[in-house]
């Protein structure tokens, strides 16, 4: 029940077409000269697959750090600096309204930059690089190659799973994309990976209750964004509120309130996760680096 808020969260799915597209990936990276994560900058980590690490090893590394817009832009800042303190190339980027997304070719060509010197000096100018674009589901990974490409090639949709197979993509003359599918992995071995991807819409909603999903975020917003809360709905968040008591106080001040007195929680609970997502409530990073180091030691 949404009252418990029951964070024993284990949700567990390998579609076949996940181990397909591993195999993928495997048998193209030979072919590639680097490797391009698409992430939400709202949640870096959480929506980062970790078996992309091992997959992708030896290969240089393009952060693209997207949504920019709905994240918190300090927190962005100690993200990109957190990747890149780890060798990894970043960009942050709004790839639904384009912007950022006209640094990209630059900057593969200065992560590869030793690489496309010593074609140059074997008479190979104007070679061909090929850059795989990773990332799981809802990320906006087809959203984002397209505005690189400047058309409608890959198919963009606001619902996790919509890109199926491989796709070569022509940027310019001497840059191809490989577009891949989303790739999640076998299980949430943390359940707070899942609720924060499941905050964003990055799994679908039929997984987790919707109930239980916004009375923990509701929980998070008091304790980090607390005049969030009071700006869009006009609670004020005690210490010593659940996420279930912030959200029947968000539905009492809506309106939402039932024959008998009972706030209508669920109707209450999407509205919630709606505004969440299409950026009403504010920016917010839903993880920062030391709140994952020390999660994770």
């Amino acid at each position: 029940m949404a009252r418990e808020q029951d964070s024993q969260m284990n949700i567990q799915w390998y579609p076949g077409h996940m181990t397909k597209t591993r195999r993928m990936i495997q048998a193209e990276l030979k072919h590639m000269d680097a490797v391009c994560e698409i992430l939400d900058a709202r949640l870096p980590l959480s929506s980062r697959n970790p078996d992309v690490g091992e997959l992708t090893a030896g290969k240089p590394r393009l952060i693209i750090l997207n949504r920019t817009d709905l994240a918190d832009a300090a927190a962005t800042k100690q993200w990109a600096a957190w990747f890149r303190a780890r060798g990894c190339a970043v960009l942050e980027v709004n790839a639904k309204a384009g912007q950022g997304v006209n640094r990209f070719a630059p900057a593969v060509r200065e992560l590869l930059a030793d690489k496309l010197l010593a074609y140059a000096e074997k008479g190979q100018t104007g070679r061909v690089i090929r850059v795989m674009i990773l990332g799981i589901p809802n990320v906006g990974k087809s959203t984002f190659i397209n505005q690189v490409a400047g058309r409608r090639i890959a198919k963009a949709e606001d619902r996790p799973g919509v890109t199926r197979g491989k796709q070569w993509v022509p940027v310019d003359r001497t840059l191809e994309l490989l577009d891949t599918p989303g790739m999640l992995w076998p299980k949430f071995d943390d359940p707070q990976v899942g609720m924060r991807l499941a905050y964003t819409g990055a799994v679908r909603d039929e997984i987790i209750d919707t109930e239980t999903l916004a009375c923990h975020l509701m929980e998070y917003l008091g304790r980090r964004y607390p005049q969030a809360l009071l700006e869009r709905y006009k609670v004020e968040a005690e210490e010593s509120d659940t996420g279930y008591t912030l959200l029947e106080k968000a539905g009492r001040k809506r309106g939402f309130v039932l024959r008998g007195g009972e706030i209508d929680t669920g109707r209450m609970a999407k509205i919630l996760l709606d505004e969440f997502r299409a950026g009403r409530l504010g920016r917010f990073t839903l993880e920062l680096p030391e709140d994952m180091e020390a999660e994770h030691g």
